[in-house]
């Protein structure tokens, strides 16, 4: 006889790829019922847009139906839905709302944001671009919809469609015209588009934000429950010195970073073929430097200017891969209830206690020597240029911000505010702290 028990064991063999636990452990495999040899129950994933949805129906499927007794077996495949707390605006039928921001202007966030938007409607999925640039608009320039009759019924607007893409700007009512506003007047306006669009059932709700941290961001990220922001940057050390201070804003704001757009990061050279990187080979380094996945490394793109058809930018395989590696950032966050390292300090070290009860102690100016930010390394090289002789032996953390589940912003007792650990830094610059210690027991400065 077919029992609960032996189909729940059954489908522990399934491993999420991504969260490297079993679907059972993780909540996922809910309402199993039983009649007789027919077997059904529900697989609820993190995301509608789960890169390994089908791959798990059929992992499902095989491992059940060779149970003994099993005649038939059928699955239901759900998502979670958005939770959205009470003082946001509900947005019920979005599946997953995206910042998609850049903190420094040029490095084209838009761009990226309308692409990504297209790669993603290309996969089969209801996706929506919301312009928050109140100042600059670019999506009625990216979609060629300068002058478009938007539809009003009431205070509803209708978003304009652009080969099935549905996208709204103040650009729209505004056209060529500056927007001559400022303070409340512009989040507000923010806001009507936001709320008063009426986006149906989309899958995502890409919100294009403008450069910067201010009143906008601050406004959307208090009143949009965000299920997390991507941020857009060039391999350049001022725009890098912008990511750490997008981070911090976001994470404070407790809305999780996904992840790292590094854009106009090389170009193909098209008599030789060798990629070649302009700003300097930052491979590895911004996952060094913030402790967050880079999501993808675009081209130079000098044969892309618009976004107006569903295969824009179909041709630069990296768009996909970043909607396919946003889809797993989402995931990942929804599904990551494991426990996150506890850190503190004292007047002479930083300690953290790891998951696994184990700890890591670090000297406050060892950590301080080892920052990664745009300031103490050289922006080609990646060579410290921090002078140990400006570090004082009594340096302490006068702030630490814990930032999601990769780092830690901290800002030291010498006014640098800008460097973000991650989790990994920390550890192995303890553990360097520790093998450099003397025979007495004291550390070498």
């Amino acid at each position: 006889m077919v029992t609960e028990t032996a189909i729940l064991n059954a489908l522990r063999a399934i491993i999420d790829p991504d969260l490297h636990r079993d679907i059972v452990s993780l909540g996922f495999v809910k309402n199993v019922k039983i009649n007789g040899g027919a077997v059904s129950f529900i697989i609820e994933l993190t995301t509608p847009a789960c890169p390994v949805r089908e791959r798990f129906r059929a992992q499902a499927e095989a491992a059940v139906r060779a149970l003994p007794g099993v005649t038939g077996v059928d699955i239901e495949m759900t998502a979670q839905q958005r939770h959205a707390p009470a003082a946001s605006l509900p947005l019920d039928n979005i599946g997953a709302v995206i910042a998609v921001s850049s903190c420094k202007g040029g490095v084209g966030k838009s761009t990226v944001a309308a692409l990504l938007a297209r790669a993603m409607q290309r996969e089969g999925l209801a996706v929506g671009l919301l312009d928050a640039d109140i100042h600059g608009p670019s999506i009625p320039t990216l979609f060629n919809t300068h002058h478009p009759n938007v539809a009003c019924f009431g205070e509803t607007f209708l978003p304009v469609v652009v080969d099935g893409l549905p996208t709204m700007s103040l650009g729209y009512f505004m056209g060529e015209k500056p927007a001559v506003m400022r303070g409340p007047m512009v989040s507000n306006y923010v806001m009507q588009l936001l709320s008063n669009t009426d986006w149906g059932t989309l899958d995502y709700l890409l919100i294009d934000m403008p450069p910067g941290t201010g009143d906008i961001q601050l406004t959307l990220t208090q009143r949009v429950s965000f299920d997390g922001a991507i941020i857009v940057t060039t391999p350049q050390a001022l725009s890098l010195v912008d990511v750490a201070r997008g981070i911090l804003m976001f994470e404070r704001l407790l809305v999780p970073v996904l992840g790292v757009v590094e854009n106009m990061a090389f170009f193909t050279c098209d008599g030789c073929g060798k990629k070649h990187h302009p700003f300097g080979d930052s491979s590895g380094t911004l996952h060094d430097r913030f402790g967050l996945d880079t999501l993808a490394r675009l081209p130079i793109l000098t044969n892309v200017h618009s976004a107006a058809t569903r295969d824009a930018g179909a041709g630069i395989p990296e768009f996909a891969e970043l909607a396919d590696r946003l889809h797993r950032a989402v995931g990942m966050r929804r599904g990551d209830h494991a426990g996150h390292p506890e850190i503190s300090a004292d007047e002479e070290f930083v300690s953290v206690r790891w998951p696994d009860g184990s700890e890591s102690r670090v000297t406050n100016r060892a950590l301080r020597l080892s920052c990664r930010c745009a300031l103490c390394v050289d922006e080609m090289s990646g060579a410290p240029v921090l002078d140990p002789e400006t570090v004082a032996d009594d340096m302490q953390p006068v702030e630490i911000t814990p930032l999601g589940n990769y780092a830690v912003g901290i800002a030291w007792s010498d006014g640098h505010s800008s460097g973000i650990y991650s989790w990994d830094h920390i550890r192995r610059v303890a553990e360097e702290s520790s093998a450099a210690q003397c025979g007495c027991g004291s550390v070498h400065k």
